[in-house]
């Protein structure tokens, strides 16, 4: 398809541009791109058989999920692995998170509470590694993973909040995989039952501290592995 026909029919262009952003994401998160490689958008154009604009709307869109970085009159490229990025990251949701559990264990009704059981529960009962592969965690596993996180706070009602919360999971979820990998010996299931327990017995001071740890635990594993 041309970038005229692309340009003249706007659907289809968005179309395009959400195939190629998908496909794009998900070879970042798969490590299909080693840390710091550069993301051309004339190769992905020619390897996607779509127009620079479709790739460069793709790009803006994986940039803005933390997947990859706009380089000044460089293009495009995955963020390279440093103790510092992974930090901020983390700083930033250890700020922002316990401030939005505490208002969802302020605001959450009994319905909150549901969606968090069941989330949790869904959570213990998928697998956490994949099959072939016991270092990685299994995608069932990641998606429920993000999703019981994600209901603990989703009773503070405010959309703004969890959108910011949305993308920053996204911009650490490589920094968590990573870390998983190098600290297979950390219990997370106990992590996660002690969380949902304060969560759901109202006790915010609890939970907000347990997921502090819980951050740092994620952010400390890979610093240590990559400083020694």
């Amino acid at each position: 398809m041309t970038q005229t026909a692309e340009t003249s029919a706007s659907p289809g262009k968005q179309m395009l541009s959400e195939q190629v952003y998908a496909r794009l994401r998900d070879a970042i998160m798969r490590g299909d791109y080693a840390p710091g490689t550069a993301l051309k958008p004339q190769d992905l154009a020619r390897e996607q058989g779509v127009s620079l604009a479709v790739v460069r709307e793709a790009l803006v869109r994986v940039v803005g999920d933390g997947l990859a970085d706009r380089l000044h009159n460089r293009g495009f490229a995955v963020p390279a692995y440093s103790d510092q990025r992974w930090q901020e990251i983390a700083e930033a949701r250890r700020t922002i998170e316990p401030v939005i559990l505490r208002m969802s264990i302020e605001r959450g009704d009994v319905d909150w509470e549901a969606r968090v059981r069941a989330a949790h529960h869904r959570l213990v009962r998928t697998p956490v590694y994949e099959p072939e592969e016991s270092k990685y965690y299994s995608e069932a596993w990641s998606e429920a993973h993000r999703g019981f996180h994600r209901t603990l706070l989703e009773g503070c009602e405010n959309p703004v909040l969890l959108e910011t919360f949305d993308r920053l999971w996204t911009a650490s979820e490589l920094t968590r995989r990573l870390s998983t990998h190098r600290n297979p010996g950390r219990d997370g299931a106990d992590e996660h039952r002690r969380l949902e327990e304060a969560a759901l017995g109202r006790d915010a001071d609890t939970a907000a501290a347990i997921l502090v740890r819980h951050l740092t635990l994620t952010a400390d594993g890979l610093t240590e592995e990559t400083s020694t």
